[in-house]
């Protein structure tokens, strides 16, 4: 049984998937639902990640799962920063509450 090559231009089996394309989709799934600490983590991995799958020239996989958890990580990131507006104005009314009724 001979194996026919492929035409040319496309390689001969699928590229490998980036090493740490499973590691930054479970970071950035786990920073939705549980930690968004791990959030920028998986945001800035995605990121050095999604640069290395480009610059390969097609030699690495993995571009689904790396930006789904870039995005994961960009999502988490934002509610972190919404959270932290959010507890600075809790704490401004409430100074500004005890304040102003003394």
């Amino acid at each position: 049984m001979s194996y026919q090559t492929p035409p040319p231009g496309y390689p001969a089996y699928p590229p490998v998937d980036h090493p740490q394309a499973v590691l930054i989709l479970v970071l950035g799934i786990l920073s939705l639902v549980f930690c968004q600490l791990a959030g920028p983590v998986a945001w800035v991995m995605g990121r050095n990640a999604l640069r290395e799958i480009d610059s390969s020239g097609g030699a690495m996989g993995g571009r689904g799962m790396v930006m789904a958890g870039y995005v994961c990580g960009i999502i988490a990131s934002i509610f972190i920063i919404l959270a932290v507006i959010v507890l600075i104005l809790a704490i401004v009314f409430g100074v500004f509450v005890t304040t102003s009724s003394a």
